[in-house]
């Protein structure tokens, strides 16, 4: 688990870099698709796929 939550941190601030730096390329889809993977594995998915299925419904409802 101690390696898991080191690798989302690394992970998380390339993350960061790479959106800030609005770079495209194969390196930062890796990157970002490997932040996903250890994120769900934490147990971390439960929770964040209930705020976006909130964040939907609630898109979902501004519509009149």
């Amino acid at each position: 688990m101690a390696v898991n939550l080191s690798a989302i941190l690394l992970l998380g601030i390339a993350a960061v870099f790479i959106v800030r730096s609005r770079a495209g390329g194969i390196g930062p889809a890796i990157v970002l698709f490997l932040l996903g993977f250890f994120t769900a594995g934490t147990g971390a998915d439960g929770p964040i796929r209930n705020l976006c299925t909130a964040l939907i419904q609630a898109l979902a409802n501004l519509r009149p």
